[in-house]
C-alpha cells in the first residue's frame, strides 16, 4: 500500500463501492450500522473521554471518511479534517428504571440512519446511570468500521483515556 495525495479524488475501494451502491439502492438504511458499548465506572473524566474520542478521530482517517458523489454520479471519498468529537451526555440516573431507559436510548440510536455524503459516519453518547456508572454508546456505518476495528479502537481509546486522564501526552506510536 503506498501512500497518496489526499488533494485527489479518491476513489473507494471494492468493499466500499459495495456499501455505497446498496445505500444508494435504500438510503436511510439501518442495515450497516453498528452499535458498540462499553460499561464505565462512576468516576469518569469525561473531558478526558472527549479528548480521546477526538485523538482517536484525528488519528484514524477511515473514521473521517464520507463517501460522496462525483458529477459524473460515481462514488468517491472525502476525507474531513480533524476536529473535535462532540460526546452528548444523557443522564438517566434519575429515571424511575435507568436501565430500562438506557436499553431504549441504546435502540433508538442503532435504529438511527447514516448518510453517507454527510457524515460523520461515526457518533456516541455516554449514558450516566449514577452509581453504576456510565456507558459509552457508540455507532458506527459499516463501510467505516468492521468488527476487526473493535478491538483496536477500544484499546487505543483506554490507553489514549488513561494518558489524558493523568495528564500525560498521547501514547500511541504515529
Amino acid at each position: 500500500v503506498s501512500p497518496v495525495s489526499r488533494d485527489q479524488v479518491l476513489p473507494l475501494s471494492f468493499a466500499q463501492q459495495r456499501l455505497w451502491f446498496l445505500d444508494q439502492l435504500e438510503p436511510h438504511s439501518t442495515e450497516y450500522v453498528l452499535p458498540t458499548v462499553m460499561q464505565l465506572g462512576p468516576n469518569l473524566d469525561v473531558p478526558a473521554l472527549e479528548a480521546a474520542l477526538t485523538a482517536i478521530m484525528a488519528r484514524h482517517e477511515i473514521l473521517r471518511t464520507r463517501l460522496v458523489a462525483g458529477p459524473g454520479g460515481e462514488g468517491h471519498q472525502v476525507i474531513d479534517p480533524p476536529c473535535p468529537f462532540p460526546l452528548p451526555v444523557a443522564d438517566v440516573s434519575s429515571a424511575p428504571d435507568p436501565a430500562a431507559l438506557t436499553r431504549e436510548l441504546l435502540a433508538a440510536d442503532a435504529a438511527t440512519p447514516f448518510d453517507l455524503a454527510a457524515g460523520p459516519l461515526v457518533r456516541a453518547c455516554l449514558i450516566r446511570l449514577g452509581d453504576p456508572g456510565h456507558v459509552l454508546a457508540l455507532c458506527t456505518h459499516h463501510v467505516v468500521f468492521d468488527e476487526w476495528s473493535d478491538r483496536i479502537l477500544w484499546r487505543e481509546l483506554l490507553a489514549l483515556y488513561e494518558a489524558f486522564r493523568t495528564g500525560e501526552p498521547d501514547p500511541l506510536p504515529p
